[in-house]
């Protein structure tokens, strides 16, 4: 009988869980290492939701990688039976002085068939009382996206992982001579080694540390801080069941998730934050982005002023230059993929992503040259 391919996958993130759960299905033996395990609280991957969206702007492969997440996530919901989609629209603020982001977007989403409303700045009004729309022009609104429960859907994909007959070990892997490549086997904390045919490297802010003359500061780890207010006692207007996730690209780029799951009202500031070591860093926040994020909360939605913060998180970025993923070989060693960069919009392209990574690892494929190291020669 010919022997199956293994693949070693590190790190059970939003990218490396998808990755080993679709090398799996592809028929490969897949071991599966992480060192806190899925949806830690040191992990990019963690926290309770992130946003899923086909609106990227112009001349990028996300709105259609998007489109092909959309199927994923709801084929795996009807397989495994559990929900971590929810579609309660997504709505784009555009101002008339500053709306090419949002004009350039148009196009994409109708090639990939993300359903969409373009939306006049009188429309949005009647439809969300409980915002003010002041500057704002008109908006695109996708129906059709929303949100996806995260750490629990991390977690979700390794339970799969494991359910189909995938190997899954909680353990470091220790960094130490990781390049050129010429290693047998990955060391781990255990005291053990793992050998495999083939591996991936997936490990969200930690690459740059494993990897320093591939990826280095290729990787940018930034701090980025979370705030959850909570509405007036029996004010509904700011719940998923009234209000779509939303974004707005006002001098800073604010976006939020109503309420949710009993959470608070949810606001984040997409500005890069400073450098942060997501391994020793404390998660506590920045009184200046608090101070900012309830300045926008109270001119955006007049009914959320003065909300109390009733829940907050410091999570991370990993950041590349141009916002584009990494995912191609090391380059002194064929048989190392390395794969990250999600830059604060990955976690909704992971089924996608692992269904795509999946195919190049075990065909010996090449990535989109917008994914490859070699663009940072150029």
């Amino acid at each position: 009988m010919r022997r199956k391919l293994h693949v070693a996958v590190v790190g059970a993130g939003a990218f490396g869980g998808w990755i080993a759960l679709y090398l799996l299905r592809a028929g490969a033996r897949v071991t599966l290492v992480d060192t806190w395990g899925p949806g830690n609280s040191r992990a990019s991957s963690g926290g309770e939701t992130r946003v899923i969206r086909g609106t990227y702007g112009p001349n990028q492969p996300y709105t259609e990688l998007a489109a092909r997440s959309f199927e994923l996530w709801r084929s795996n919901e009807r397989k495994w039976k559990r929900q971590f989609l929810h579609c309660i629209g997504v709505l784009w603020m555009a101002a008339s002085n500053d709306d090419a982001w949002e004009r350039g977007s148009l196009d994409a989403l109708k090639d990939a068939g993300i359903l969409y409303e373009r939306l006049s700045a009188r429309a949005l009004a009647r439809r969300w009382p409980q915002i003010n729309f002041e500057d704002v022009e008109w908006g695109i609104f996708e129906p059709e996206s929303g949100y996806l429960t995260a750490r629990v859907a991390c977690r979700a994909v390794v339970e799969g992982f494991v359910a189909d007959g995938g190997t899954y070990r909680q353990a470091a892997v220790l960094a130490e001579n990781l390049e050129p490549g010429s290693w047998k086997a990955l060391r781990l904390s255990d005291g053990s080694e793992l050998a495999a045919d083939r591996y991936v490297f997936a490990c969200g802010p930690w690459m740059g540390q494993l990897f320093p003359r591939a990826i280095g500061g290729k990787v940018r780890s930034t701090r980025q801080d979370v705030f959850f207010f909570g509405p007036p006692k029996g004010d509904r207007r700011f719940d998923d069941r009234h209000l779509p996730v939303w974004a707005n690209h006002r001098g800073r780029f604010m976006y939020g998730i109503p309420g949710n799951q009993g959470r608070g009202f949810k606001i984040a500031d997409d500005t890069r934050g400073p450098d942060f070591d997501p391994t020793t860093g404390e998660r506590t926040i920045d009184p200046e982005r608090l101070r900012l994020a309830r300045a926008y909360m109270a001119f955006r939605f007049p009914g959320m002023k003065d909300a109390p913060l009733v829940e907050s998180r410091v999570c991370q970025y990993e950041q590349t230059a141009d916002d584009h993923f990494i995912v191609d070989r090391h380059p002194e060693a064929e048989q190392v993929w390395l794969v990250g960069g999600g830059s604060g919009h990955g976690f909704k392209h992971g089924p996608a992503l692992g269904e795509l990574v999946a195919k190049l690892v075990i065909k010996a494929g090449e990535a989109p040259a917008c994914w490859r190291l070699g663009r940072f020669r150029a």
